[in-house]
């Protein structure tokens, strides 16, 4: 029997915010129910090395690294946080997976940013941060430098979405085909697009998280039953026993 939790886009940058109040208690409720927690990227807003030394970083490491003790964590790379390594890793206990991943019952996951096609500037941009040149390049730099060039991208990219029609920044329909079929998978489940909802048929389903803003948004898998769920942010996340 598989029990399972996924989750993405929580965006924590204070481990004082709502939302990791809430990410704190839905991992102490449900560590000992599931056995799979998937964390599909952008579980925080910024990530820039596992030497990281803020408050946020701390607490996050510390927290995870209780949640491995019950339950398996898996962590995909998204948008904000491509620089998890290694070291986060273990010290952590997380295992840290490949977008896309095919899961052992034939759930394909991913982040969902390599399916928005339609952006090509995103794209290049996306190329760029997954390389290992660049990534070396920026790990090499200090602390305090990455920290500035963190923010200066974070600026640049809220700048450039302003600019871009909704429907760009979404996933294009025919790359998630593409890709399922490569896969020889029937069922999807992503994040990014912060657009929560459930797409297609029996046939072919694609599940997509929604990102912690007014709410909390899970999915939650008993065998082959995938439930799309929300909660609020504003006060203690109750969960429910499978």
């Amino acid at each position: 029997m598989i029990s399972r939790l996924l989750i993405s886009d929580l965006h924590l940058e204070d481990p004082k915010s709502a939302a990791f109040l809430r990410f704190k208690e839905l991992v102490a409720a449900e560590r000992e129910q599931v056995d799979e927690l998937f964390i599909l990227g952008d579980l925080v807003e910024m990530w820039i090395g596992d030497d990281d030394d803020t408050e946020i970083a701390r607490e996050l490491t510390a927290l995870l690294r209780e949640a491995t003790k019950q339950c398996a964590v898996y962590v995909m790379h998204g948008n904000r946080d491509f620089l998890f390594g290694d070291k986060f890793a273990r010290d952590t206990g997380i295992s840290v997976v490949s977008d896309p991943f095919l899961t052992d019952d034939g759930l394909l996951l991913s982040h969902g940013d390599v399916h928005c096609t339609d952006d090509e500037a995103y794209q290049q941009m996306r190329t760029m941060f997954r390389s290992a040149a660049w990534q070396t390049d920026i790990l090499s730099k200090t602390l305090g430098e990455r920290k500035a060039l963190g923010q200066m991208l974070r600026s640049q990219s809220k700048a450039q979405n302003a600019n871009k029609s909704s429907n760009i920044m979404d996933v294009n329909e025919g790359a998630i085909t593409s890709a399922m079929m490569e896969h020889g998978a029937h069922r999807m489940i992503h994040g990014h697009t912060h657009r929560p909802g459930i797409h297609g048929s029996q046939l072919s389903m694609r599940y997509v998280l929604g990102a912690w803003e007014r709410c909390g948004w899970l999915i939650r898998q008993r065998d082959q039953q995938l439930d799309l769920e929300c909660f609020p942010l504003n006060k203690p996340y109750v969960g429910r026993p499978l």
